[in-house]
Parts: C-alpha cells; sequence; structure tokens
C-alpha cells in the first residue's frame, strides 16, 4: 500500500511542478505525523496532504482528509516551522486524485 501511495504523491508532486511550485520536501514525518509534500507557491510554503481514490465508490478522495488528520498534519507542519526557523506565508493544500482527475484545493484547512 505504501507503494501506491508513494506512485500518487510523486505524481501530484509532478503536477504541482508543471504548475510552477517548486518542491522542498516529500514525506516529512515527526513523532506528530507526515506531511506528503512542502513547497513552496511564489512566497508561500504550502503543506499538501495527497489522497487517491480509484473510483468514488466510497466517496471522494478529498473527503478522507478529517479532523483527526489535519490535527495531525498541522502539527507536524509547525514542527517543520520550528525546525528550520521560518517565518511568512503558509498554507495547507489538498491534492485529490479521483481515478485520474485531479482536485487541487488551496487553502483546503487552517492551521491555529
Amino acid at each position: 500500500m505504501r507503494r501506491k501511495g508513494s506512485f500518487w504523491e510523486k505524481f501530484a508532486g509532478f503536477y504541482l511542478f508543471l504548475k510552477g511550485y517548486k518542491l522542498l520536501e516529500f514525506n516529512y514525518g515527526t513523532r506528530f505525523g507526515e506531511i506528503d509534500i512542502i513547497c513552496r507557491d511564489k512566497d508561500t510554503i504550502v503543506f499538501v496532504e495527497v489522497k487517491y481514490r480509484k473510483n468514488k465508490k466510497f466517496g471522494a478522495a478529498e473527503e478522507f482528509v478529517d479532523k483527526r488528520k489535519i490535527k495531525k498534519i498541522v502539527k507536524t507542519a509547525k514542527d517543520y516551522i520550528l525546525k528550520k526557523n521560518l517565518e511568512g506565508n503558509f498554507r495547507f493544500d489538498v491534492v485529490a486524485i479521483n481515478g485520474f482527475k485531479i482536485n487541487h484545493i488551496k487553502n483546503a484547512f487552517e492551521g491555529e
């Protein structure tokens, strides 16, 4: 399962790269959780959660980013910001892939 997830994370990374994002990290992990992609969109650091579903039989991919997952992503992002001593603009995006259809949701959720 990890191999499949990694493929779709790289696929999403390539998609973001083609949109002009600068890729900084893949699979940044801490004891709090993991962020699939960290990138830069102009002057904004973007923390990206990638979700893939073969089809929408059990729901769209974006529906699987729940409150528990968001909490882990935000904690992990705070860790990254502290460790890298970053200041500025930050954003949380979701790249949801349903089959081969990509839905890039900017500002998908807020950090505290």
